[in-house]
Formats: structure tokens, sequence, C-alpha cells
């Protein structure tokens, strides 16, 4: 069977979505193939015994100018994070938030009144300059940034590395310093949030715009050819082809990943934490873990607790290490987690674009004649370089078709 459209986008994520509602907006006819049974790439959310479980520990920054742009927030109904993050047991959050995150950044700033000037600073100017002054100039590690700044090696690593592993899924913070001061500034903007019904609202809210039939799903692209695509399916011929899976890449070499390991947890009793508070502890796995029915209380079933524990650059595909999570869970929580049960495991190998020092913040997403890649490897590794390269690439395409005789 042969069909037509005027452009076919392969992969149906958060670069391929934001891609074909740019498209289709425009008033061209967008056929999207999705290989998998459902829409959103690596921001999907499953259903394990009333459990709803992001795969992989997910958190969307609501100041991301693209997601403000591209669907209406409220929609999401968004269930956000205590401001800031308990590491190693210091609690620290941007003091103009609250009173008691004032008292807690003193009472920590008592020892080491240097890092808390070098933190303010920092986050002072990341908070008031632009996003293009945060882009421009050199850059460096994370690692190497902080120092320059003049935070201490103990902060670092007993505050700063624990929470931005989480983040980035970079231990040693080599990831480029000009891509953490853009999240950075977004976190300290707008906090962390999950959407009450799991993160793969998010892709399917995008989705909700396009025409019925413009996205389906089961249906693998096996060839790209100069008029179009082959599936197993049939044959689609077009005028252009976004590629938006990171799997298909049209020669471009496929970028480095970090992985990640989550582990879900159904706990008895009373919660271990009521507060929706992000914990990480920077030992020998560096976990970090949040009771997520506290953040979201629609991710558990009535009167039941979920809890969410994630070790970076880690794909433990055999639970090996799942025994050493639940016994530093016990030391984070201090409780006991004997009788905690696992719900789920997600060993994710290709969790996020690995963005080292040097790593240009922009990617050409045209690669020839009616052929275009997007996706967050074009630009930051996030929610906000995925839609921003996907709104890139449609515009590649309209450009390039208005300008064919």
């Amino acid at each position: 069977m042969v069909e037509w459209a005027e452009v076919v986008v392969v992969g149906a994520g958060l670069a391929g979505l934001a891609a074909a509602r740019t498209l289709q907006r425009a008033g061209l006819h967008v056929l999207v193939c999705e290989a998998g049974d459902d829409i959103g790439g690596r921001v999907r959310t499953d259903v394990v015994d009333g459990f709803r479980l992001d795969r992989g520990f997910q958190v969307l920054l609501p100041a991301y100018p693209a997601v403000r742009e591209m669907v209406d927030v409220e929609e999401l109904r968004l269930q956000h994070f205590t401001r800031g993050v308990v590491a190693d047991g210091q609690a620290l959050a941007p003091p103009w938030r609250h009173r008691s995150a004032a008292r807690d950044l003193l009472a920590f700033g008592a020892g080491r009144p240097r890092d808390v000037a070098a933190l303010l600073a920092m986050s002072a100017r990341d908070v008031l300059a632009s996003a293009r002054r945060l882009k421009a100039g050199g850059d460096s590690t994370i690692a190497e940034d902080l120092a320059r700044r003049g935070v201490s090696a103990r902060t670092v690593d007993e505050v700063m590395r624990p929470f931005l592993a989480g983040v980035f899924l970079d231990r040693p913070l080599r990831t480029s310093a000009r891509a953490f001061h853009l999240v950075w500034r977004s976190f300290l903007r707008g906090g962390g949030a999950l959407p009450a019904s799991g993160m793969g609202a998010l892709p399917h809210l995008l989705a909700r715009d396009l025409m019925p039939g413009t996205v389906r799903c089961g249906v693998r692209v096996t060839g790209i050819s100069g008029d179009g695509v082959t599936t197993d399916r049939g044959e689609v011929r077009a005028k252009a082809v976004v590629v938006a899976a990171p799997e298909v890449l049209l020669g471009v070499p496929e970028p480095d990943w970090h992985a990640v390991t989550t582990y879900y947890y159904r706990t008895s009793g009373r919660p271990p934490l009521r507060q929706p508070t992000l914990l990480t502890d920077s030992g020998e796995l560096l976990v970090n873990t949040a009771v997520i029915s506290a953040v979201a209380p629609g991710y558990a079933p009535p009167g039941q607790t979920l809890v969410a524990a994630s070790v970076p650059e880690r794909c433990d595909t055999g639970n090996e290490l799942e025994p050493h999570v639940r016994t530093t869970l016990a030391q984070v929580y201090d409780t006991s987690t004997t009788d905690w049960e696992l719900v789920e495991t997600y060993a994710i190998a290709r969790a996020l674009p690995v963005m080292p020092a040097g790593h240009p913040l922009r990617q050409p997403v045209r690669l020839a004649p009616g052929r275009y890649v997007c996706g967050d490897h074009r630009d930051t590794s996030s929610i906000q370089g995925a839609l921003v390269s996907g709104r890139r690439a449609a515009a590649a395409v309209l450009a390039d078709l208005h300008s064919r005789p």
C-alpha cells in the first residue's frame, strides 16, 4: 500500500510531536510514524497495580519557556515539589521563597559563608540574566565552573553533586556549564513539578491538537528513500521527512548517552516523609529519592504510598543494586525498608544525551534537501531542548517547502 503526506515525522516523542504540531498548524498534511505502542518517547507513564510510574524519575520545570509557549500548563494540573533540595540532611532552597528557606540557608552558611555567598551570587545572576547571556562566552564543565565561582569542594561533594547528578545523570559533573546555568535558571524561577496524572500527560497534551489519524503507533519505519519512507505497513511518499527517533538518525552519529535506574516502591503504614521534597544521598550509589505520592497523590491508589529512588549512571537490568538502594533509603528516611515492596524497576541505558563542556547548544536540523532531524541531542538535553528542536526542524521544513517552485 502506498500513501501520501507532505511531511512524515518519524517518532512521536516530544520533539516529533512539537514538529508535527507546528507543521500542521501551518496547513501541511503530516503523518507521524511511531514504532511504540503509545506516544511520548522517553516521557511516558505506565500504570501498574494502580500506581502511576514514569519511565525513569522525571521532573518538569514549569519555567521552561517552550513548555509555557506550547501547552496550557494549567491543564497539566501540576503538583509541585518543595522549592529546594535536602542533600545529606542539608535543606537548601532559594531564600526568597519562604522564611524557613532563609533560616535553613543561614544555618547551612554558618560554617561556610563563602560557599553561600558564591551560590547566592551565581543564582541571582542566573535568575536575572537573559538566556542569550547565559549561552554566551566560553564553556567549561560544571565542576570547573563551580570551583571558579568559589564553591568549595566540600559543598560541591555534599550538596551540588548529589543534586546535579540526578538532574544531568553525570556524577563527575563534566556536563557543559552553559547548559547547567540554563537549567538552573528555570529551576530557580519555577521549581520542579509533576503533572497530576504523570509525565505522560505532557506529550498527550501536545498531541491533542493534532488532527485525528495524524499519529500512528505500532508503525516502524524500515527505510528512508528519496521520496518518502518505507514502513512495516507499506510505503509513504512525502516531500520531507523529519526524523525524531534517536535510533534512526540518517547518518548523523548517535549521541553518547547517560544511563539511570529508577526503582519504585510501595510502602506500608505511614509515609516515610509527608513533604513533597527531593532528597539526595552522596554515598557510594549517589541516590536521589522522593515520596512521589506526597508530591502528586494521584500517582498512588488511595491510602498507599509510592517512593521513587534513582541511581544515575547505572543500568541495573538485573536488580543487583536494589538491596543496596533499599539500605540507603533506610538511612535517608531513617526507617526500616525491609517490608517495602518493589513495584517496578526501570533500567534506562539511553536516558539523557551527554552534553560535555563545549557541547554546541544548537546543532543543525537540516541534513539534506527534504531531510531533517530533531531531538534534545540537537539542542540541550532537556524537555526544553526537545521541544525547541522540534519547532526548529518544522521551521526549516516550512522555509524549504515555501522556497520551492
